[in-house]
Order: structure tokens, then C-alpha cells, then sequence
């Protein structure tokens, strides 16, 4: 890995400080995942095209520019580079001589097609460690499918887990409401680069990170693949509840607002049925332990539910946490940005952002050392690093820069 410079020394502390990364990534997954070693303190360098990255358009715009851009490239330098041109090309492998890592997400073998392909690659750097994240990992019957994180989540089994109870809506399944089969591939990419520049330094072998949308989701499925293959049971959906603990539901308090219970042990169940003035229940043979609540959840659901809905939501609370009983309110961003608990912690950060002014950024997981680190840099403008990058890193002269320019390859 390079010696770290002057410009590292802010981050010299952190865990990944030293490595440098070059993401060819856009939409989500592969820059979430170069993100999360940015924010360890890894140098990522983000090539997007001249026009820039899509999310750079995504949701609600503020001054010209999506907010989501402001974490989602935060602690990158961003430089603008067109792929399809051979000068284009040069660059990148001049930037892989002097990088760690790659993380990618197209299709597989298209960097190839690009005249990127694996002995291009190796032959700028051998020991380069290259993280792939696609829909369906780089080899099997569908490897050349399109896919977006939403097909992963289908094809993984999460989008059938995520939706009410068999016959109790005529909804479609219903989505996380977030790009979360991005957002997985992203971890277990980064955890994959991690891995494999530890190996690279007991081995001097770079490697390959191979990353499927479809079987991040699934991995996370616990026990419901074996299961199948020991009980012939096909786990299916359970709405706001746990198929297998009771209770353990979301249920409306009289002001409206839902409030999550998870009383699903016996001495909370007692403490739950003390607190609704039924201490009975906890010894009806209906729901004298957990495999009886659950066999009975319907019933339970409409006794606690009638019990939530005589209070507000604020004596409800109150009352759950004077009985020590795992409970919440469902929060909205709203709640977490008030939250004394996420702001203690760092979670939720007041950071200054050039381009849009004060912005709220999430914090850093995991924390490391007790720290709760305040993001370097917030999301650049389109190709706002390309002569840093290109004449302080890679030493092209200004006229080759111009140049680059001038062929609209910047």
C-alpha cells in the first residue's frame, strides 16, 4: 500500500488510512460499498461519466442537487471520465498502478467489452484486489441478466418475507423502502476488499471479490432454507410480527401512533400482562409460553391492541419503560434526527456541504476506538477532483489535462 501523505494526515488514525481504492460504480451498490471504506478512512477515487453519477438526480432536489449525493459520495474524490474512449481507458489503469482496490458494478464482462478486462487490469497492478458486484455473480445460467437491487430482494426471498399475512391483503409484497439488496451487496463487497487486502499482506496475492444482489439478500434469510429441507415448510410472511415469538407486533396506541412490543419471553410476558392489569394471561393455557402465544397470536394481538389503544402513545411509552419491557414507537427520520440517544452517539451529524449548506449526514458504522468520526468531505461536484487527481497523483502535465478536456474524454 502507498506511504500516506501530508493530504492523509486527518485520517492517519483511522483503520483502512494508507489504502486507496478506484470505484467504477453508479446507482447504488458498488458506491455504497466503496462509501462505507471511505468512511474508515480508506482514499476512494469515484470515476463517473462526464454527465455525472444517476443518483446525483435521485429524489427530492434542494439547490439543483439531490441531498442523498452528500452521503453517498461523501469522502471521495470524484473525477469525470468517459469509459467508451481509449484515453479514458489509459487513465484508469494509470489510477489502478497506484490503487489497492477495485470495486465495480456492471454487468459481468462488460469492463472487458470496455477493454478493462481482467489481464488489462492485472497487468496495471498484480496484486490488485477487484471487488464485482452484480445481479447474479459472474458465472451461472443468468450471470448476463439485467438486475437491479429490487430483483435481488425477489430472488433472494425477501420481497415474499416483507408483506402481510397469507390472506390478509390483496396488496402487492410489500418493498423495505430503501435500496436494501444494494445496500447488502455494498457491505459484504466492502467486507470482501477488507478480507482480501488482509490476505494480501500475510500473501503479497491480490484476488477477486465476486458479489451477487440475489444471493446477499438470500444469506440473510436464517433458518428458512433449512427448514425447507428438514420440514418441507415454505416460511411465508407474517406482517408486523415474528412468525416464531409472541408478542412481538406493532400495535396503534389511542393517538394513532404505532408503538413495536417485544414481550415475546415468559418473564417479559408476565411483566407485559401485569402492566395491562391481566396478570391471568400469563398463565391461560392459551399463552403460557411462547409456542402457546404464538398458536394464539390473533387473540393476543387483539387483547394488547385493545389495552394500546386506550392510552396515547406518550403514557404508553412511559408505562413500558417504568416495566423494563423492550418496546418503541415506530420512528419516522424526523424522530432519529431528534433522537438525544442517535445524537450522542454521532449518528446523526450537523455537517457543512459546499454545494448545499448545513445538511444532516448519518454517522459512521461501525464506530471504531470509541470515535464517532465527522465526515472529511461531503458529495463533489461532477469531475471536481479531475486535475487534482490527474496532475498531483498521476503527475500528467497541464497541457495533457487540457488536452483530455479539450476530447471531451474529462
Amino acid at each position: 500500500m502507498d506511504a500516506p501523505t501530508a493530504a492523509d494526515a486527518p485520517v492517519l488514525s483511522a483503520p483502512l488510512a494508507g489504502v486507496r481504492v478506484l470505484e467504477l460504480g453508479h446507482y447504488v451498490a458498488a458506491p455504497f460499498a466503496t462509501r462505507l471504506l471511505a468512511d474508515l478512512g480508506a482514499e476512494v477515487i469515484k470515476v463517473e461519466p462526464p454527465g455525472g453519477d444517476p443518483v446525483r438526480q435521485w429524489g427530492a432536489r434542494f439547490k439543483g442537487s439531490a441531498p442523498w449525493w452528500s452521503v453517498h459520495a461523501r469522502n471521495k474524490r470524484c473525477i469525470s471520465l468517459d469509459l467508451k474512449k481509449p484515453d479514458g481507458r489509459a487513465v484508469v489503469l494509470d489510477l489502478l498502478r497506484r490503487c489497492d482496490a477495485l470495486v465495480e458494478n456492471f454487468r459481468p464482462g462488460q469492463l472487458a467489452r470496455m477493454g478493462l478486462g481482467d489481464g488489462e487490469l492485472r497487468a496495471a497492478r498484480p496484486d490488485l484486489v477487484i471487488a464485482r458486484i452484480s445481479g447474479y455473480g459472474q458465472d451461472g445460467p443468468d450471470r448476463d441478466k439485467a438486475a437491479f437491487g429490487v430483483i435481488g430482494e425477489a430472488i433472494g426471498g425477501l420481497r415474499h418475507l416483507t408483506d402481510h399475512a397469507p390472506g390478509t391483503s390483496d396488496l402487492p409484497p410489500v418493498r423495505v423502502g430503501v435500496s436494501i439488496g444494494d445496500s447488502i451487496a455494498g457491505i459484504y463487497a466492502a467486507l470482501g476488499v477488507v478480507s482480501a487486502l488482509l490476505r494480501r499482506e500475510r500473501t503479497g496475492r491480490g484476488g477477486e471479490v465476486d458479489v451477487a444482489l440475489t444471493e446477499s439478500v438470500f444469506s440473510l434469510l436464517e433458518g428458512a432454507l433449512p427448514e425447507y429441507s428438514t420440514l418441507g415448510t415454505v416460511r411465508q410472511p407474517a406482517g408486523g410480527g415474528i412468525a416464531t415469538a409472541a408478542p412481538s407486533d406493532a400495535y396503534r396506541s389511542r393517538d394513532g401512533i404505532w408503538v413495536l412490543i417485544a414481550a415475546n419471553s415468559d418473564p417479559l410476558f408476565r411483566k407485559l400482562a401485569a402492566l395491562m392489569g391481566r396478570p391471568e394471561l400469563a398463565t391461560d393455557e392459551r399463552f403460557a409460553g411462547n409456542q402457546a402465544r404464538v398458536a394464539n397470536v390473533g387473540e393476543l394481538n387483539r387483547l394488547i391492541g385493545a389495552w394500546t389503544g386506550g392510552m396515547d402513545a406518550a403514557a404508553l411509552n412511559a408505562a413500558l419503560d417504568a416495566a423494563d419491557i423492550p418496546h418503541t414507537k415506530v420512528f419516522t427520520v424526523a424522530d432519529i434526527a431528534a433522537d438525544p440517544q442517535f445524537r450522542a452517539r454521532g449518528m446523526v451529524q450537523d455537517v457543512a456541504d459546499p454545494m448545499l449548506g448545513p445538511v444532516l449526514h448519518p454517522g459512521v458504522v461501525p464506530r471504531m476506538d470509541g470515535v464517532a468520526p465527522v465526515p472529511r468531505t461531503t458529495g463533489p461536484a461532477v469531475g471536481a477532483d479531475n486535475d487534482a487527481v490527474l496532475r498531483d497523483l498521476l503527475g500528467y502535465a497541464p497541457d495533457r489535462v487540457a488536452a483530455l478536456r479539450d476530447r471531451g474524454v474529462l
